[in-house]
């Protein structure tokens, strides 16, 4: 896992989705391998059945590609809950934005793709990466 990039929840969502502009990108970040936690998985669903009305055979098959193409999902700890408390009381992040942070420090990686936080920031060794920002 370390040194391998954790993806958010949204590029998950944008290489699934049909007529998506950001679905390339995304897709070709995910095929490169990566890390996610169980809660980018929880999200995912909870989006892709909500928003998009994915059938529950669509849902399930994405979740066996993410499975081929990720490492092993980082699972949920009250460890993690702790610092992902802290991450958002130190720096001011959202609770769930401070929870992926937080998975990602624990998957041992280096970068975190999202479009929720600061593109090139750098927070306790994660730098946050907008894949889609304009160059």
């Amino acid at each position: 896992m370390a040194g391998k990039p954790f993806f958010d929840t949204n590029i998950l969502v944008y290489a699934y989705t049909l007529d998506e502009p950001r679905s390339e990108r995304a897709t070709g970040l995910l095929a490169s391998g990566g890390v996610v936690s169980v809660q980018i998985l929880n999200e995912f669903v909870n989006v892709s059945r909500r928003k998009l009305k994915f059938s529950w055979d669509s849902v399930s098959r994405a979740l066996a590609h993410f499975r081929l193409l990720l490492d092993p999902p980082i699972p949920l700890t009250v460890e993690m809950h702790a610092d992902a408390v802290e991450l958002s009381r130190r720096h001011g992040f959202a609770f769930y934005d401070s929870l992926v942070l937080s998975a990602a420090k624990r998957g041992g990686c280096r970068i975190l793709y999202t479009e929720d936080l600061q593109d090139g920031q750098t927070v306790e060794g994660v730098l946050i990466r907008n894949p889609f920002a304009q160059a």
